[in-house]
């Protein structure tokens, strides 16, 4: 599938390059989506993003833009989108590669790690601050941001600091704005600016409280740090993620005191707290914010609003009110893009789509010759003696990819090979809850089953259902540690935040599996879907999970 895309792209581009009455559209389609926000006319839907990108920043480089956003506690970290016009959006690559400190991120830690990072050019170098609540403040940088970034260095070690920006002033002096964790420190709704050493590696002045949201503006956080016209402003949210508004800030010093003003909100659109995000003025004079929303099990969705500055004050969307429908940004380009779902898993390397829900191990599991993903059976952590084995929560070797569409389908061909009781692997909607369609070892045979938790992340156990009893599609004849297999197609059909599991023998007669599952969100971050593999009570030899394929349609 994947060559057929790449050959069709290269065929576009031919013909784009011959000349314009050579292409049949004037908008060049080079990978289906299940969502996809280009209406191809000039307009665009939001979200332009329909996935969970929270707490997105973004940098204008000439044409190109570049978005990061949270992580947490997933690995590989800070995904790194590249676009032409802000609407069309691909996954270029991560800045992180591992969670310090060892020790601790090799086992999961949900709603830790990396909060709201913020990503500036400058002299020629990207660089992404972030906050890790418990760690302090950190930075990593690069020259190329679909390449290699440097080790991340602590600038700032220390609890309670989130939400990082720098700003490099005309003079080369750099401040940095940030936020604060109550969970961690014990008060919040302050912003607190600091001078930097020139290279943005260490503090060399102390904070100062430049603004205190109280009453009125209550969860202040998430602030955003520029210049225009001899200001400094501030770009914020208040109110808290759900019901929430943005501000802007503006004062001559950037230790203020600011002013402020609020420039978006609900209004009397469905687009609840529309806050959190970035600014950007673009090469062709234009300006614009991309912000989240909550949209629940999906996580915080990116949408995209036109800037007015004519009243001297940055109002967003329609007078303050958010667009669900715009033109789309002045671009010299006319291709639509969308970030990577489905994977052939024929390149050797995983698809930038997917994350590991912890630092991840090579026993995880290793691409393969074959062109599948093998994924191998983890032992999952005891809970004490006589207590049985814990959920998925405790996993750290799930591989998965975002939500990216209120409706669509997930189907994967898989072999499972088993070489004792056990042993198991499938497909998982996760989140706080969950619920996958699992391949179970028993005996000399399989149980087909779902295994189902309600409040994972209150330490709830799992319940078991077996639906079908399937026999070996083949068996090993070695002497020595035999595994059985079996081939399976697994099906996982998304719509409107329920998702159904079916199942079939030859991929094009399938059966239901169990009731719908309604999906629920993780710790700060939406429903993921993808695989598991695991076993309980391992006594000698891994399974493992041959992944062929998965398609994302419509």
């Amino acid at each position: 599938m994947r060559k057929t895309y790449l050959l069709f792209i290269a065929f576009s581009l031919l013909l784009n390059t011959a000349g314009a009455h050579c292409v049949p559209h004037s908008y060049l389609q080079v990978r289906e989506s299940v969502w996809c926000p280009d209406n191809g006319d000039g307009t665009y839907t939001n979200p332009v993003l329909y996935a969970d990108y929270s707490d997105p920043d973004v940098c204008a480089v000439g044409e190109d833009y570049y978005l990061t956003a949270s992580s947490f506690n997933c690995i590989p970290g800070l995904p790194i989108l590249h676009s032409k016009d802000l609407v069309n959006w691909t996954i270029i690559g991560h800045a992180l590669q591992e969670l310090e400190p060892k020790e601790v991120f090799d086992k999961p830690q949900h709603g830790k790690g990396v909060w709201a990072p913020s990503i500036r050019y400058h002299n020629g170098e990207f660089y992404i601050y972030w906050g890790d609540p418990d760690l302090g403040i950190f930075m990593v940088k690069t020259k190329d941001p679909a390449g290699a970034w440097e080790k991340p260095v602590c600038i700032i070690p220390g609890k309670g600091m989130i939400d990082p920006c720098p700003l490099w002033d005309d003079d080369e002096r750099c401040y940095l704005v940030n936020g604060w964790a109550n969970s961690r420190c014990g008060f919040n709704s302050v912003l607190t600016v600091r001078e930097l050493s020139k290279d943005g590696t260490k503090q060399i002045g102390q904070p100062r409280i430049v603004f205190d949201g109280g009453q009125v503006n209550h969860t202040s956080e998430g602030p955003k740090f520029y210049k225009r016209d001899g200001y400094y402003w501030i770009m914020n949210p208040a109110g808290g993620v759900a019901m929430g508004w943005q501000l802007a800030m503006r004062s001559k010093s950037p230790y203020g005191p600011y002013e402020w003003k609020r420039v978006m909100w609900q209004g009397k659109t469905d687009i609840n707290g529309p806050h959190q995000g970035a600014w950007v003025h673009t090469a062709f004079g234009e300006d614009w914010f991309l912000h989240f929303n909550d949209k629940g099990a999906y996580g915080r969705v990116v949408y995209l609003q036109p800037v007015d500055w004519s009243s001297g004050w940055p109002m967003m969307g329609n007078h303050g009110e958010p667009y669900t429908k715009y033109r789309k940004p002045k671009s010299s380009s006319n291709t639509i893009v969308n970030p990577q779902e489905s994977d052939e898993f024929n390149d050797g390397i995983l698809g930038k789509q997917w994350q590991w829900h912890a630092n991840y191990h090579q026993f995880y599991g290793m691409p393969t010759a074959d062109g599948t993903m093998r994924l191998y059976t983890y032992d999952l952590p005891s809970l004490g003696e006589g207590q049985g084995v814990g959920s998925l929560w405790d996993a750290p070797n799930l591989l998965l990819q975002k939500a990216t569409a209120p409706r669509f389908t997930a189907t994967a061909k898989v072999r499972f090979a088993s070489k004792e009781d056990n042993q198991y692997g499938g497909v998982v909607m996760m989140g706080r809850d969950y619920s996958a369609l699992v391949i179970y070892r028993q005996g000399d045979t399989f149980l087909l089953q779902r295994h189902t938790c309600m409040g994972a992340d209150e330490g709830k156990t799992e319940t078991e259902q077996s639906l079908a009893t399937l026999p070996p599609t083949d068996r090993d004849t070695i002497p020595y540690s035999p595994a059985i297999y079996l081939d399976l197609y697994l099906r996982m059909t998304v719509n409107d935040g329920l998702c159904t599991f079916s199942y079939s023998t030859d991929g094009k007669r399938f059966k239901d599996a169990g009731e719908s599952f309604k999906m629920r969100e993780g710790k700060w971050i939406g429903a993921k879907f993808g695989f598991v593999a695991e076993c309980r009570n391992h006594k000698d030899s891994r399974g493992w999970l041959d992944v062929d394929w998965m398609r994302i349609t419509k």
